[in-house]
C-alpha cells in the first residue's frame, strides 16, 4: 500500500544525541556512581516522569540534584543535561522540508521541556521557523501528550488526531522498541540505523524505492 504519511522520531533521526556526553558532565560536576542511573530511581521517576511532563523544570532539578548529590546551579545543571544534544544538521532540515512536500510529515519525540527549549531556540535562529509545527505538518512532544513511547497510546493518539491510516503511514525511528511497538498497531516501520541518516531513504523528498519498510 502506498505510504501517504511519515511519523518521524526527533533524537537519533532528526537531531544527533550522545547521552554519554551527559554522564561526562556529571561526573565533572562531582557525580560518580553510573550503576545508579540504570535504576528505576532514576530512569522512571526521574526521567520518565520528566518527558512525560509531570515533573516541572525546576522540580525535575531539585530531584536531579538530590539524585546526583552535587551542589551546583540550575544554569550548571542544564548545561549538562543538554550537553547530550547536538546542533540540527542543515541537511536533515532541508530533506525534511522536501519530503514535506510529497507526504504528511508529523514529529513524535520522547523529550522534556529543558531540552525542548535550546532545540526550538535552534530551530528559530537558525532555520527561521518558530515552532516545529512550521516544520512539519503537526509535531507532538511527550511532555505535552504526557504519554512516552513505545506505550502505544502515543501511537494512536496521533493516528486519531489525524485519521491516519496505519498501513499509509511510515514511522521512523532508531530504537527497537519504539519500532516494536509501532509494528503492533499496524504502522509500517523503518529502523534508523547509524551511521544511516535520512539523507540517504529519501531522493528529493520520496522515499527510495529499496527501502526495506517492514
Amino acid at each position: 500500500m502506498e505510504i501517504k504519511n511519515i511519523i518521524f522520531d526527533f533524537g537519533g533521526v532528526v537531531l544527533d544525541i550522545d547521552p554519554q556526553l551527559t554522564v561526562d558532565e556529571f561526573v565533572k560536576l562531582g557525580f560518580n556512581d553510573f550503576e545508579r542511573l540504570m535504576t528505576p530511581e532514576f530512569t522512571e521517576e526521574i526521567i520518565g516522569k520528566f518527558e512525560r511532563g509531570i515533573l516541572t523544570p525546576e522540580l525535575f532539578r531539585v530531584k536531579l540534584k538530590e539524585f546526583l548529590e552535587i551542589d551546583v546551579t540550575d544554569q550548571q545543571l542544564d548545561d549538562a543535561w543538554n550537553s547530550l544534544l547536538y546542533d540540527i544538521p542543515r541537511e536533515r532540515i532541508e530533506v525534511i522540508e522536501k519530503v514535506k512536500n510529497n507526504y504528511n510529515t508529523y514529529l513524535l519525540s520522547n523529550s522534556n521541556e529543558i531540552h525542548y527549549d535550546l532545540f526550538v531556540r535552534d530551530l528559530q535562529l537558525r532555520f527561521g521557523y518558530n515552532e516545529f509545527d512550521e516544520l512539519f505538518h503537526k509535531a507532538y512532544f511527550s511532555f505535552d501528550l504526557h504519554l512516552l513511547k513505545p506505550n502505544p497510546e502515543i501511537y494512536e493518539f496521533v493516528i486519531n488526531q489525524h485519521g491516519l491510516v496505519p498501513e499509509e503511514t511510515l514511522f521512523i525511528d532508531d530504537k527497537e522498541e519504539n519500532i516494536a511497538a509501532a509494528k503492533k498497531l499496524g504502522l509500517r516501520t523503518y529502523q534508523l540505523d547509524k551511521p544511516e541518516r535520512i539523507r540517504d531513504i529519501f531522493i528529493e523528498g520520496i522515499l527510495v524505492d529499496e527501502l526495506k519498510i517492514e
